[in-house]
């Protein structure tokens, strides 16, 4: 029997109820600047739940106070953190979704404005602080000074690495059944994956293996403290879009797939770019990524789920892309934003109303 957009996903011993992902879409809107859940990020997740997303997953969360990308990034770096958390990811599974998080570290990407706001470096005045990355070479950020940005030594690498690891633990206490290692968007772990951020000269940098070194000592350490019964994913950028130089690539990213998948990865959520400003994007049409997802799908050794994203906005293009074995799951963002209700709306559209539950206080409207 083929899989459709509504058939059932089991990883480990976690089962989604379709092949529908509430793709991490930062929300900037810890207002305290304290990495707390707050009402808006209740409403923004709890509302795809009731939408009928088989998966949601919370925004890219910081697992150190300096990992933010914005001062108002959600965090998971204190045990003060959890409770708030643990209300939400309750509720996420009343509703029959499962609840999960994206756990990230900024890199040289941190310490910057909101994207309403102009998105440009913060200086102390404005809240900003120090960065790190693979050198001391800052992002080239196009408007503003960037911060100062620190080589990580060895030090520094294992500090973040446990840091990757008591997020997981918290993640955990605090209720969610997945997390997914953010590797991707030119944030920390793929400014190492990378030979356009990464000039290192020890083990961490030069050759494929010592640029996956870092990354994978993470997954390892996630690994460690999640339980094992429950699935890690991994994002990763397929490509940086720089043809024009030594950049990190498809052929590399299959390669890395495969580590992470002996590692007790179960998940690849594909994405692309991220790593420079110089990017040559592709058109953004239908579906633009899921060829990556469908080759690395296709390409790795190990029988690893994958998942699929950018510009899937409607409910037979999410459906083509199960049906056709290109992607395991349909991870959808933007039009999540336009329609908390996507999946409720595409059973309707595909004709499968059987597989969802539409809540009994909205039913008179389906």
């Amino acid at each position: 029997m083929t899989d459709d957009l509504f058939s059932s996903l089991s990883l480990r011993e976690t089962e989604l109820s379709n092949r529908v992902m509430v793709s991490p879409m930062c929300q900037y809107s810890c207002d305290a600047r304290d990495g707390h859940l707050t009402d808006w990020h209740r409403q923004h997740l709890a509302s795809r739940a009731v939408g009928g997303a088989g998966l949601v997953m919370t925004e890219a969360t910081a697992v150190e106070k300096r990992g933010r990308i914005s001062p108002e990034d959600l965090g998971i770096w204190d045990d003060e953190q959890i409770e708030a958390l643990a209300d939400l990811t309750a509720f996420i599974q009343a509703q029959g979704s499962v609840p999960a998080m994206q756990l990230a570290h900024a890199g040289r990407k941190a310490s910057t404005g909101r994207p309403w706001e102009g998105g440009a470096p913060l200086d102390p005045s404005e809240g900003g602080w120090p960065v790190i990355g693979p050198t001391d070479e800052p992002y080239p950020h196009r408007d503003g000074t960037p911060p100062a940005t620190t080589r990580m030594g060895t030090a520094d690498i294992d500090a973040v690495t446990e840091s990757f690891a008591a997020a997981a633990r918290r993640a955990d206490d605090a209720g969610f059944e997945i997390v997914e290692v953010h590797a991707a968007h030119g944030y920390l772990l793929h400014e190492f994956l990378s030979p356009v951020t990464n000039s290192r000269e020890d083990a961490y940098g030069g050759s494929f293996k010592n640029r996956i070194r870092f990354p994978l000592e993470v997954i390892d350490a996630v690994r460690a403290v999640w339980p094992d019964e429950k699935p890690v994913f991994l994002r990763i950028s397929a490509t940086d879009w720089l043809d024009d130089r030594p950049s990190w690539n498809l052929d590399q990213s299959i390669r890395f797939a495969d580590r992470a998948a002996a590692r007790g990865v179960d998940l690849i959520d594909v994405s692309g770019g991220g790593i420079h400003p110089d990017q040559q994007l592709p058109a953004a049409g239908p579906g633009y990524q899921t060829g990556y997802a469908s080759r690395l799908k296709a390409e790795t050794d190990h029988d690893v789920a994958v998942g699929a994203v950018g510009a899937i906005t409607a409910p037979a293009q999410a459906d083509a892309v199960i049906r056709t074995g290109q992607s395991d799951l349909a991870i959808i963002g933007r039009e999540h934003l336009r329609d908390p209700y996507f999946t409720l709306h595409a059973a309707a559209e595909l004709g499968r109303e059987d597989a969802v539950s539409v809540p009994p206080q909205y039913r008179r409207a389906f």
